[in-house]
């Protein structure tokens, strides 16, 4: 098991850094390409473990596709140009993957299994097959279907109305790639808001949606075109240097180029509510999406409650909001995020479990967390239960804890962002 020990520091938060590409980003750009025809350039493509699953699995089915430096150069071939995988593909521990590939695996004339690491085999995804069911999907697995290894045996799907019963844009996301693939029309009705950059990516490979307050409606039977794209910073990785700039006293950090997607900027809001000396600027688009720098200076804090239809906007970032709430003056609560439960790991839990072995005052809900502040940060030893988010919460927190803090499992950071520790040592000084 990889370790790495973090000893206490007093060294303060400087100058800026780019994170890497945006993850939601980057596995649609790829999905999008290689179902398209024409050869598409992805700069700032996230090379994380996840991503390059969704790489992996459409090289499986018979496309080209090269990485150079930062760069993904997709050669598509069309959607009836894909060739039946001749083994099981892995989804490896990507929960993206899982869910967008079996609305194209669904649709798509081929037979494929697929099948996902422990902690992935243990995510529902009864919640992407059962919808896909009703529109003609041939789908098996264990309990039903609701759990992988799953199996397809792909075919023409008929257009549907889905009525959503989960809040998640994986859900939406895989529906509306079914729709494409289907005959005739399909509607997709979100009962809340959540992330949309497939709303957002597809008109630029000439796919057409029609968008209606929170109905989405695509027609089948279209064939996206080649596009180049370049992936902006993801908010969700940017989110532990905001975080970390916040409470590490005399910092001052600029983050270059950060996606900020109003569906996706839940944690500003958040940080900002609590106190936090922050500043965005966008100054260009990306396709659609709109695309910044962020300004941060440490601040003190003050505890909040967040629940409502925030809670869909801020669910990656709930692990390092809740250190941040270490920091803060009072209490913070933080309701209506069961879904935390349905991650890499239990999150509630996992948040809960780390925190506590820091040195916190925190208690899990059964839909959430409550963190008593100000806390004063002893350090330990932690583990990441296998999830970057909590590893990256964990490296985050030693900038502000009196002793060393060794984490077990470090390389499960490497699923979102490979270079963490390279850019955390170079903005500390």
């Amino acid at each position: 098991m990889s370790t790495i020990e973090l000893k206490s520091t007093d060294k303060k938060l400087r100058g800026e850094l780019r994170v890497p590409g945006d993850k939601s980003i980057s596995h649609r750009a790829a999905i999008f390409s290689s179902l398209a025809e024409g050869t598409s350039h992805i700069q700032y493509f996230l090379t994380g473990e996840d991503c390059l699953r969704t790489v992996e699995a459409f090289r499986m089915m018979g496309v080209k596709i090269e990485q150079d430096g930062g760069a993904l150069i997709v050669h598509g071939e069309g959607i009836t140009r894909l060739n039946e995988p001749s083994s099981p593909i892995n989804f490896g521990n990507s929960g993206t993957t899982a869910r967008l590939m079996s609305g194209v695996l669904a649709g798509l004339p081929l037979f494929t299994t697929a099948f996902g690491d422990t902690s992935l085999s243990r995510r529902p995804m009864d919640r992407v097959v059962a919808p896909l069911q009703e529109m003609g999907a041939d789908i098996t697995g264990r309990e039903g279907g609701s759990l992988l290894p799953l199996a397809f045996n792909g075919k023409k799907l008929s257009g549907y109305r889905h009525e959503l019963k989960v809040k998640s844009a994986q859900v939406k996301s895989a529906l509306l790639l079914a729709g494409m693939l289907a005959k005739g029309k399909t509607e997709v009705i979100e009962i809340g808001e959540t992330r949309n950059h497939t709303e957002m990516l597809l008109p630029e490979f000439g796919v057409d949606l029609d968008i209606d307050g929170r109905a989405i409606t695509i027609e089948g039977g279209q064939q996206p075109k080649a596009s180049d794209i370049r992936v902006p910073g993801d908010i969700s990785s940017a989110a532990f240097f905001i975080v970390a700039a916040s409470i590490t006293p005399n910092s001052q950090l600029t983050i270059r180029d950060v996606g900020l997607n109003k569906t996706r900027i839940g944690i500003l809001y958040a940080l900002e509510k609590m106190g936090a000396a922050i500043k965005t600027d966008v100054h260009t688009h990306v396709g659609r999406e709109p695309v910044g720098d962020i300004h941060i200076q440490s601040s003190n804090l003050n505890g909040i409650t967040l629940d409502g239809e925030i809670i869909p906007n801020v669910i990656d970032e709930i692990p390092i909001i809740a250190l941040a709430a270490t920091q803060a003056e009072g209490t913070t609560i933080i309701k209506d995020a069961e879904e935390l439960r349905h991650k890499e790991t239990d999150r509630i839990e996992a948040v809960v479990d780390t925190l506590n072995r820091l040195g916190a005052n925190v208690e899990a809900l059964k839909d959430g967390i409550i963190i008593h502040g100000k806390s004063h940060l002893e350090g330990g030893v932690i583990n990441s239960y296998g999830d970057h988010r909590i590893g990256m919460m964990g490296a985050i927190a030693s900038l502000v804890t009196s002793n060393h803090v060794t984490i077990h499992d470090k390389d499960c950071i490497n699923i979102s962002y490979p270079t963490f520790f390279e850019h955390l040592n170079d903005v500390l000084c």
